[in-house]
């Protein structure tokens, strides 16, 4: 290890010693990346290995780095999506002594795919809104806790599969300020803005180089996030206001809330005697509602949609077995063992990177669906799954490990050229 060389780590890997530190970022050797796609940067990153798992480096001032680092760990104990921190590393200089930029370590988020690696020949409007719903959910628990992004785009952005939908993860917290008290509304607006500025740019972009389907237009993609987002954040923070005697409308709130992945923490009830109503305004805590009932039960750690997926399922297979909601973690115990780990184990070794395994079981759910529904008949499980193998998860790529063009340094403007690498057809699996 260099004199100079200093690392910031909450855990330090003494692997991190052994990358290539003293050599620029763009120079790096082909021994030390991994070929994983990635989005338009301002910045050089490259993704290496560490200790058996891959992580993105990016090069930067050291009170940058040190920033971001920071920030991201306390949106970490937020509970918020973002990628994990690993290290800071500065002090590096070449074998000249010339001194060389700080690295930011972060790990790659597995399953997790840039929305340019989302589809290939052409983006598909069902696509286009689904990524706009997630990041618009992003954004709103990012506000929810204070979190002013000052970057917002799809660019720096993750999306994983989530049961038919999309999870947004954060990738880049570098212009991010976080407050205690809360943002104001001209805040949130500006961040509103830039996210659909910054879209409509990015969707132009494709389009420019005939990657949008027709039917896509780059304006309403980019107002769709605004519209959203605004339906998300009055469903979390607007008043509601009703007869003291549909006491029942507070439950329902309680349970749309719910649906959105998001809990109560308290809620303020406020009666005006004279009119006989109600006004209750709920106080929001962060989302994951279904998430963390499903890790209580179960231990298996998930997205939103994936715990609400599974949980149906849960519940079915506790209905069928006739346990009561009294018996519901014994009931867990046994869906998780006889249901949820057989169809998992069935996978073939060589396939369980196409997917991770709480998104095959939602899918192996859906295929079943279809296949009743094509035969309009009971389909053994046994045979759902060898034509859910067969026919859909054979074809797939492999999520855990994306393949794509070497990792050069992308630095164009948001006009810039796109890698014309040939890539297998995924856009109908999308």
């Amino acid at each position: 290890m260099p004199d100079s060389l200093r690392i910031t780590a909450a855990e330090t890997d003494p692997e991190l010693l052994t990358l290539p530190w003293s050599i620029p970022l763009e120079d790096w050797p082909a021994s030390a990346i991994v070929k994983l796609p990635k989005g338009i940067s301002r910045h050089i990153v490259r993704f290496s290995e560490l200790s058996g798992q891959v992580i993105a480096v990016k090069e930067t001032t050291a009170a940058m780095a040190q920033r971001e680092y920071e920030m991201l760990g306390a949106l970490a104990k937020l509970d918020v999506p973002c990628v994990r921190r690993v290290a800071v590393v500065a002090g590096r200089t070449a074998p000249d002594g010339t001194p060389l930029r700080a690295a930011l370590v972060t790990a790659h988020l597995k399953f997790s795919m840039p929305y340019r690696a989302l589809f290939t020949h052409a983006l598909r409007p069902e696509t286009a809104t689904r990524l706009v719903d997630a990041l618009a959910l992003l954004l709103v628990r990012l506000h929810n806790v204070g979190f002013y992004w000052g970057d917002v785009s799809l660019s720096n952005t993750l999306f994983r599969r989530d049961a038919g939908a999309f999870a947004a993860y954060l990738v880049d917290a570098e212009t991010g300020e976080l407050h205690e008290d809360g943002l104001s509304d001209g805040q949130r607006a500006h961040d509103l803005d830039l996210a659909r500025t910054n879209i409509a740019g990015e969707i132009l972009d494709l389009a420019a180089h005939g990657r949008v389907e027709g039917g896509v237009d780059p304006v309403s993609v980019a107002d769709g996030i605004v519209a959203a987002y605004h339906s998300l954040w009055g469903a979390l923070h607007d008043p509601q206001s009703f007869s003291s005697r549909e006491a029942w409308r507070i439950t329902e709130r309680v349970r749309q809330l719910n649906e959105l992945g998001f809990d109560i923490d308290e809620m303020s009830i406020a009666t005006d005697g004279d009119s006989s109503r109600v006004s209750i305004q709920p106080k929001v805590v962060d989302a994951g509602h279904h998430a963390r009932r499903l890790i209580r039960l179960t231990g298996l750690d998930v997205e939103e949609n994936q715990a609400r997926r599974l949980l149906n399922d849960l519940d079915e297979f506790r209905l069928r077995s006739g346990r009561s909601e009294d018996e519901e973690e014994l009931a867990a115990h046994e869906w998780l063992t006889q249901a949820f780990e057989p169809v998992v184990r069935a996978i073939p070794f060589e396939l369980r990177a196409k997917l991770e395994p709480a998104e095959v079981y939602h899918q192996v759910l859906e295929h079943r669906w279809f296949l009743q529904e094509q035969r309009d008949a009971s389909v053994p499980l046994a045979e759902v799954l060898t034509s859910y193998i067969t026919e859909v998860l054979r074809h797939r790529r492999d999520e855990a490990t994306i393949m794509g063009p070497l990792t050069e340094t992308i630095t164009q403007a948001i006009t810039g050229p796109l890698s014309a690498s040939p890539e297998p057809d995924w856009r109908d699996l999308v």
